[in-house]
């Protein structure tokens, strides 16, 4: 997904296409009861905004035409500060609670929650109308970042999963054509069975407990993970939409991929090495994976490769789980109004399209990003990627989700059904309690 590509356009083009207005105070009140207003204009002369940055989300040309833009615009410096992951949640709740945090965090989309919900994030809700700039952010960085309907950070970019296939393979299996419907993938993976009856093979090695993937078949019935009512979050995989989709995982997963799969998640073993080896044909993964398996075997090169997001028995293309990066602003902020200012520009279309995806190689924060990167050509291997991240969807936005993820429960509840030992309703109706335990502690 890092795959670089310079764009023609430089920051001092950015810089000067963003018009400065100079007004002196900060902006009225924030919140969704202020109304809909404009990210505030302020002569940012002799001040400086402290710009914390994960090590690796950005490359140092993208972050230099932000702030570039940015003191171009206010007139402000940016200390920008690099920072490493291990132990930075900890590191950046402790500073969000000190008197004079960070302006500006990058923080992970499905990190929201827990910072909002300690009041550590200031609500963006009055000014998202001009953060968004006429934009369609993506779906699944937008739904974590908004809590009960108030936004709390703006995307800043993505990453997703979609189908990475052995085209070779499919070829000598006969299949040419990349499948568009369920069907079409079925009838192609069948193909592909046919032709190799080796007992270790799966046709689409698809683990069970890889949770992250199984939750595309849930979402494409039509359920939630978990949905909020007045702050009371209720489960969804025990509603008639949820056991459809659990049923429908476990008949994929039990057609295709390997029995011993069943109970097994994606790193051990690494399905990256699987697909290297020539134990499977497919496999549902980041953009990453595609290093992976070339690291992995070095006699496979991108023209034997191919992508495409997962199409879904409901019609459509499967929703995606979105990862991705975010841009928070602290609620104890010294420079509230700069701080705007500076995420606006971030973003914006022209850092988007020119630097997020140009240079970053990462998929741009919205709709129309995408379909500029489209426009513009993609490779085909980071076709099926942007493709699928036109629908996706996020982990709910709730304070104690890491809780879950960390339990490893949702794991364990498509290990169950895709081996057999629980019904998808016993399992549902177990995990949907559990989830409403730890969800609303």
């Amino acid at each position: 997904m890092r795959t670089t590509r310079f764009a023609a356009a430089g920051a001092l083009g950015l810089a000067a296409a963003l018009t400065f207005t100079a007004c002196s105070g900060n902006a009225g009140a924030t919140g969704p009861d202020a109304g809909p207003q404009p990210v505030p204009t302020t002569d940012g002369s002799g001040k400086t905004v402290t710009v914390w940055v994960m090590e690796g989300d950005y490359q140092d040309a993208t972050l230099e035409a932000i702030n570039d833009a940015f003191t171009e615009q206010t007139g402000a410096e940016v200390d920008l500060q690099i920072q490493q992951w291990d132990g930075i949640t900890t590191k950046i709740s402790t500073a969000l609670a000190t008197a004079t945090p960070p302006d500006v965090i990058d923080i992970g989309n499905t990190q929201v929650p827990g910072y909002a919900a300690n009041g550590g994030l200031l609500d963006l809700t009055s000014y998202e109308d001009d953060l968004m700039q006429g934009a369609t952010w993506l779906t699944g960085l937008e739904e974590p970042a908004r809590i009960d309907g108030s936004l709390y950070a703006v995307p800043g970019f993505a990453g997703t999963r979609a189908v990475i296939y052995n085209a070779k393979m499919w070829a000598d299996a006969g299949v040419t054509e990349i499948p568009t419907t369920y069907e079409e993938l079925t009838a192609a993976l069948d193909a592909v069975a046919a032709a190799h009856t080796e007992a270790d093979f799966s046709p689409f090695y698809f683990p069970g407990q890889y949770w992250q993937s199984s939750m595309q078949f849930v979402w494409d019935a039509g359920a939630e993970i978990a949905t909020s009512d007045d702050g009371t979050w209720t489960g969804g995989f025990s509603t008639p939409e949820g056991i459809e989709g659990l049923e429908n995982f476990a008949e994929f997963q039990n057609t295709y991929s390997t029995g011993a799969s069943a109970t097994l998640d994606n790193i051990t073993p690494d399905q990256n090495q699987i697909f290297a080896d020539g134990k499977t044909s497919a496999i549902l993964n980041t953009g990453g994976g595609i290093a992976g398996i070339k690291k992995a075997n070095p006699e496979i090169t991108d023209d034997m490769l191919g992508t495409f997001p997962l199409p879904g028995l409901s019609g459509d293309q499967q929703p995606a789980m979105l990862g991705g990066s975010v841009w928070g602003i602290a609620a104890k902020t010294q420079n509230r109004d700069l701080a705007l200012q500076w995420a606006k520009i971030a973003g914006g279309p022209e850092i988007q399209e020119d630097y997020v995806y140009g240079v970053d190689g990462w998929i741009p924060n919205s709709v129309e990003g995408i379909e500029a990167a489209q426009a513009a050509g993609l490779s085909p291997l980071q076709a099926g990627f942007f493709q699928a991240a036109l629908v996706s969807k996020a982990t709910p936005g709730a304070a104690n989700w890491p809780t879950i993820e960390g339990d490893k429960s949702i794991a364990e509840l498509f290990g169950a059904i895709a081996s057999g030992s629980k019904t998808a309703e016993e399992a549902a109706t177990e995990f949907d309690a559990h989830l409403a335990d730890v969800l609303n502690d």
